[in-house]
């Protein structure tokens, strides 16, 4: 689902659904073709439209896209596979390159977040430009500008947390030339600065979870751009700012679902209190879930019945997983035995196999192939709890307040809770370094999180590589991009 503009020509492809993100519950099927420029952008059914094509950079274009996919094209699996998260048992060499950060401008899978969301980028500017005119309600308009100012925060987001500062285009008439001339690299805070004013300008604007209408599920609202800013906050470091946004985040009325496990499944498709962006999945969609086809064995017989396609690759490697307390409920979607032929139970160590099985979510019903319909979740309540008592500790040391929002996190997990006064600093940052990958694996947060404590290129040294680099905590800028500028876009260090 993509939205090109050309000379007078606007090309806006929606697949099955009048929301790529949006809830099943009130699905009106509708497809567009192409239009001249002078026909579309007239009405609130166009804006909508074009709004709803910019939310196709969340899962990348096809069944085997990026975004926050479960396939190599996805920088969640990405944050993952580079990590002490997951390895592979599948014999694409790409898969080692990850987990021991050998990475070059030759490793197409590094570069193409670049190459989608750029353009995607350019493209907002460009709609928010063509909506302003709209003859249409004046409190639907600014939402619609909203939601792709908060769409470019995040898309940017991702880009600066891969790539560093880079030159996205926020001016319609330069992003609509084809002529345009280059652009250098801006600076860091600049960037920065830029994500910050589009997340915070849309949150002014935008509804918050509990106001959303259910024909809206998905969409961006003000609890998520909340948690953009708080991403990017710790990102920075700036450690007050965090903890002002995750207190707003607190008094927007989410809490943890009882189950940790009942986050992920398919009956939870948009009744969580818990997730504060998910994407909307259907198995007859492009915005579909490839995880349990990628991480399923093929001997497993589901107790169900159910029928999964069973591709059997990823894997939590033993060290990552013996690392979870015993009793931890977090390990009922972590299998090191499972059920198989004759209801016999298959145990993966002692066959030798190199990890846990990460199923993380549940089958959807209904699917017949490795296309399932259950939601992914893009954000949710536990991890801005998590980095709320990050913060606290990075500002002011483990103080009750930083105790009480882990604990409620290990509370669910049914692992001891931690005592006021038990750790130091250093001692709490290790809790809540744990407490991060046993609580969000899986879920794009790892890599980021990594990176934040220093540890991202130590880990992959640790573990025998002799590859990487400090300068591998970005990702290479494609070739093309650098040659086509003539050099005025500097490649990042070390590549």
């Amino acid at each position: 689902m993509k939205l090109k503009i050309y000379k007078g020509v606007v090309l806006l492809i929606i697949a099955s659904s009048t929301l790529l993100l949006s809830c099943e519950k009130a699905l009106e099927e509708k497809t567009f073709d192409k239009y001249a420029s002078d026909s579309f952008f007239k009405s609130a059914e166009d804006a909508k439209s074009a709004v709803t094509a910019m939310y196709s950079g969340m899962t990348g274009a096809g069944l085997f896209g990026g975004g926050w996919g479960a396939t190599n094209e996805g920088w969640d699996i990405q944050s993952s596979f580079t990590t002490d998260e997951m390895i592979c048992s599948w014999g694409w060499d790409g898969w080692i390159k990850f987990n021991d950060l050998n990475f070059s401008e030759d490793f197409a899978q590094l570069l193409n977040h670049y190459n989608a969301l750029m353009p995607l980028i350019s493209e907002i500017a460009i709609d928010m430009d063509k909506i302003q005119p709209i003859q249409m309600d004046g409190k639907l308009k600014s939402q619609y500008i909203a939601e792709l100012k908060a769409l470019r925060g995040h898309y940017s987001w991702i880009l600066y947390n891969h790539y560093g500062p880079v030159p996205i285009r926020i001016n319609a008439q330069e992003a609509s030339d084809p002529n345009t001339k280059a652009i250098a690299r801006p600076s860091r805070e600049w960037m920065v600065g830029q994500i910050e004013k589009d997340y915070k300008e849309a949150l002014a604007i935008l509804p918050t979870c509990k106001e959303l209408p259910s024909v809206d599920y998905g969409r961006f609202t003000k609890d998520a751009c909340l948690m953009g800013l708080m991403k990017l906050y710790m990102h920075e470091k700036r450690w007050t700012d965090a903890i002002a946004i995750g207190r707003q985040i607190q008094q927007l009325g989410h809490s943890l679902q009882t189950s940790y496990k009942d986050v992920f499944t398919y009956e939870n498709k948009g009744n969580s209190t818990e997730v504060m962006l998910a994407i909307s999945c259907r198995k007859d969609a492009n915005n579909n879930n490839l995880w349990l086809a990628c991480s399923m064995p093929g001997n497993y017989v589901d107790p169900r019945g159910l029928s999964i396609t069973q591709w059997g690759g990823y894997k939590m490697p033993w060290k990552t997983y013996d690392r979870f307390d015993p009793s931890d409920k977090r390990l009922s979607v972590l299998l090191a035995k499972w059920p198989t032929d004759g209801g016999a139970i298959f145990d993966a160590r002692a066959n030798n196999y190199i990890g846990a099985i990460p199923i993380k979510y549940g089958p959807d019903p209904s699917a017949i192939s490795e296309q399932q319909g259950t939601d992914i979740v893009v954000w949710r309540y536990a991890d801005a709890l998590l980095l709320l008592s990050e913060a606290i500790n990075e500002n002011q040391g483990p103080v009750n307040e930083a105790y009480d929002l882990i604990n409620m996190v290990r509370a669910r997990a049914g692992v001891p809770l931690y005592t006021s006064g038990q750790f130091d600093q250093a001692g709490f940052r290790k809790k809540i370094m744990d407490e991060r990958l046993f609580e969000l694996w899986g879920e794009g947060t790892r890599r980021e999180d990594m990176i934040r404590w220093g540890t991202y290129i130590q880990r992959a040294k640790d573990n025998g590589s002799v590859f990487a680099k400090p300068e591998f905590v970005l990702y290479p800028l494609p070739r093309k991009v650098i040659n086509e500028s003539n050099g005025i876009v500097q490649q990042n260090p070390g590549y």
